[in-house]
């Protein structure tokens, strides 16, 4: 998002408390100011020290699992500061507001593609803390001169189509990079949780978008919101499914590895499908995916995973994250 606004022009200042993120992901000339956003103090500074028109945000904790061995750290850093950064935008008077929210605010829904006027019914910690932050906004937005747009990501992967970002937190949990990683002998063996969900092979279906083409999409959601456009809920992803078992055969077929799998148990909290109804993004917003191919994503998640292993193996400097939490 950083390299995005910064091509497009904008001026940026990124507020990160560097959990996951990493200095060197934050290109000049944008500004990085390392701190917190349940800091009411310092945003409330960087807020009246900038000419900041409208804030990104993105930071969260994502580990569905994690949150729920670990709830309250999850409402604290996904409700508890998303209503400290709320509150500071409305007394800055910022007028535009982005949400990365989550398709995990729909739980286990009962159809397939699941749009934005399904009921809502996250069945973990991590999908009702985003949803509590939805509700904080849509609210916020009613009571003083806010207009927001709630972004409901799907799974996204790949990495930056020109090779300068990846994703490069080392515990991450998201199964195409652990999936490559596999594939380059970094892990051992990848564990698929689940084979007997009601789907075509058992394992869970996801909505997997590349996370450039999700970025345009804030990109045009934050230009909807300056011409005026109102508030806006989009789900962001590519309309169709793809299970475990075959994101693992697609990582398999372009890395040319055949890494062991390991099967185990269901995980509490997973649902069976989530896939994207896109009607309402391409209408609103007239957004149309570039890389809405699954070779391509695994393909950019490789390329990208060989970078670091290979900056890793020669001690070299640079690793990057697209993790930021941006102000």
């Amino acid at each position: 998002m950083v390299l995005a606004l910064l091509d497009a022009g904008e001026k940026v200042v990124v507020l990160d408390d560097l959990s996951t993120g990493f200095r060197v992901a934050v290109k000049h000339p944008a500004k990085l100011i390392v701190g917190d956003i349940g800091d009411a103090a310092l945003v409330d500074d960087i807020l009246g020290r900038y000419e900041i028109d409208a804030i990104a945000h993105f930071a969260a904790k994502i580990v569905v699992p994690e949150s729920i061995g670990d709830p309250l750290r999850y409402y604290r850093d996904n409700a508890t500061k998303a209503r400290t950064l709320i509150d500071c935008a409305v007394r800055a008077k910022i007028k535009h507001f982005i949400f990365s929210s989550t398709a995990a605010v729909y739980g286990d829904p009962p159809v397939t593609p699941v749009d934005e006027t399904v009921p809502l019914a996250p069945i973990n910690p991590y999908g009702r803390s985003k949803l509590m932050a939805e509700w904080m906004l849509e609210d916020a937005a009613k009571a003083y001169d806010l207009k927001f747009a709630i972004l409901r990501y799907f799974n996204v992967a790949g990495a930056d189509p020109k090779g300068r970002l990846g994703q490069s937190t080392p515990q991450a949990t998201h199964l195409i990079k652990v999936a490559v990683q596999a594939a380059l002998g970094l892990r051992p063996a990848l564990e698929i949780f689940g084979t007997d969900y009601p789907t075509r092979d058992g394992t869970c279906i996801r909505d997997y978008i590349q996370v450039s083409d999700l970025v345009a999409a804030h990109l045009m959601a934050l230009a909807h919101l300056r011409r005026g456009g109102e508030s806006l809920i989009c789900n962001c992803g590519y309309g169709r499914g793809v299970s475990v078992f075959e994101v693992v055969d697609a990582v398999k077929k372009i890395s040319g590895a055949d890494f062991k799998v390991r099967i185990s148990g269901r995980r509490p909290g997973d649902p069976a499908s989530l896939v994207a109804a896109t009607k309402r993004i391409k209408a609103v917003l007239g957004w149309t995916p570039e890389y809405d191919d699954l070779p391509t994503i695994v393909g950019q998640a490789l390329e990208w995973e060989r970078r670091l292993h290979n900056k890793s193996v020669t001690g070299a400097a640079g690793a990057n994250s697209l993790a930021c939490d941006a102000v």
